[in-house]
């Protein structure tokens, strides 16, 4: 599947890159060479991964950089 991965870092969008993986999360790691999340504070937000599945909608997650507790 191809995603879309789109760098939220900053207060402006810097880069875009499509990417052929089987994960959002895959999608972000070829992209940035980083282990991303589901979840987090806006603060850690690194990526917005995009994808469309064939006669579906357009879908969109938010990854956030891991944290140490």
């Amino acid at each position: 599947m191809q995603y879309r991965v789109v760098d939220a870092r900053g207060e402006t969008v810097q880069a875009e890159h499509v990417v052929d993986a089987s994960t959002p999360e895959a999608a972000a790691k070829s992209a940035f060479g980083m282990d991303l999340v589901r979840s987090g504070r806006i603060r850690d937000l690194v990526a917005r991964i995009y994808w469309q599945p064939p006669g579906s909608a357009k879908n969109m997650v938010r990854l956030y950089s891991k944290t140490a507790y």
